[in-house]
């Protein structure tokens, strides 16, 4: 089994808060983590997706309480909110009698709009939240894994013990990073994305919206899986798929909702915000999925197609993303593009530092590749730290005085 980076974040969740929320897509591991910390730390553990146990919790959520004695590990939780209130009372009882009430529960779902706003109404203050991504590639290869910093010396060596040339990354992002596969090494890819976005639409997407016509649902995320990396036009999807924006809004909040996709925001600020773009980029979450949905199952089809270098770049996002996820650890990224179609990939805000990230499937590049580097930086408030174009070379070399060239490995 895959060592999660995550685990580490959930231990110390448990000792320090009364109740603890792992969110995240279907099928990332919640379970199979939880059922390491059951193990390890002596929790009981239901299971909400078992008919019986939903239907006793929704019926009487303080009997079921009962019955289930914290410690307790509830999973797919987003089932029953009604037991959001009780665990409320029960936690508030622990603290007024003078008792240790850290790590009582731990609940988990695959709904985090559902799931969120039970907590905000019940738990605000009580809860810790730990949000799971599909697996890393530092974590399939068991490699430490530290929030990616821009550092060329630091760089250079992750980079070595993480080797990525172009055929290997092709191979990835069609496979993906959903841990069953890696776990069953048997197991098709191609089956596996079916019955995943079966289960999804029959089972996640039913909960949320009534869909008269799921094939015109799937037929919105395959549009969408072309799209990621791409900025999100409303407008343009809702002519594509034949319905109309307003449920296309809806339909996206519905795949942010289940982690399939999520939105990366334009970079705005007093001095750039006439010139900057207002919408955001969409992004696929797992590489796999979104290969699956637009129909590019090989690498080198993928390769070959006009889609490569957005996928390249949803990879990169996501496995950068993912790095601070991982260990729980926030920061604040953007993206920047103005009227001048100047675009920088990906900007980071730490503290008062901005750097900027390029991502690109070439390996040689130049002044000209981060001429927008000098645009935003030229017009921000904040200050400009070393920057980077991540791309498929070799080795780390410098473009300009702060910008270097990064080896993909080196996330």
């Amino acid at each position: 089994m895959i060592q999660r980076t995550i685990q580490s974040a959930l231990i110390q969740a448990i000792h320090t808060k009364p109740v603890v929320l792992i969110t995240g897509a279907r099928q990332v591991g919640k379970s199979t983590l939880c059922a390491e910390i059951a193990k390890e730390y002596h929790y009981h553990y239901v299971s909400l997706d078992h008919l019986r146990e939903r239907e006793a919790a929704i019926q009487d959520p303080e009997l079921f309480l009962q019955l289930h004695d914290a410690p307790l590990i509830i999973d797919e939780v987003q089932y029953t909110p009604k037991l959001f209130d009780v665990i409320e009372t029960i936690v508030n009882e622990k603290k007024i009698k003078g008792e240790d009430n850290k790590g009582m529960y731990i609940l988990t779902g695959s709904q985090a709009y559902h799931f969120l706003e039970g907590v905000s109404q019940s738990l605000a203050g009580r809860v810790g939240i730990i949000e799971m991504s599909p697996l890393s590639l530092r974590e399939i290869r068991a490699l430490k894994e530290e929030p990616f910093v821009i550092d060329s010396v630091r760089n250079e060596e992750r980079a070595k013990d993480n080797p990525v040339d172009v055929n290997f990354l092709a191979e990835q992002i069609v496979k993906g990073f959903y841990p069953e596969q890696y776990d069953n090494p048997l197991l098709d890819s191609e089956s596996f994305y079916a019955d995943y976005v079966r289960t999804y639409v029959e089972r996640d997407v039913a909960q949320l919206i009534h869909l008269q016509d799921q094939l015109k649902f799937q037929r919105f995320m395959e549009v969408v899986a072309s799209l990621t990396g791409q900025e999100l036009v409303v407008n343009n999807l809702a002519k594509a798929i034949g319905v109309s924006s307003i449920t296309i809004a809806s339909w996206l909040s519905v795949l942010v909702a289940g982690g399939i996709v999520y939105l990366l925001e334009p970079y705005h600020e007093n001095s750039v915000l006439k010139r900057a773009v207002k919408r955001p980029k969409i992004y696929f979450a797992d590489t796999g999925l979104a290969a699956y949905l637009a129909r590019l199952n090989h690498p080198q089809t993928l390769k070959n197609s006009l889609f490569w270098g957005h996928f390249v770049e949803t990879y990169m996002v996501n496995e950068i993303t993912k790095s601070y996820r991982n260990n729980n650890k926030k920061t604040n990224f953007y993206y920047y593009r103005d009227a001048d179609q100047k675009e920088i990939d990906l900007v980071m805000l730490e503290g008062r530092t901005l750097h900027f990230v390029e991502c690109k499937a070439g390996v040689s590049f130049q002044k000209d590749a981060v001429s927008a580097f000098h645009t935003l930086a030229n017009v921000t408030q904040y200050a400009v730290g070393d920057s980077a174009v991540i791309c498929l070379t070799d080795v780390v070399y410098p473009i300009e005085k702060g910008v270097y060239a990064l080896p993909v490995g080196a996330i």
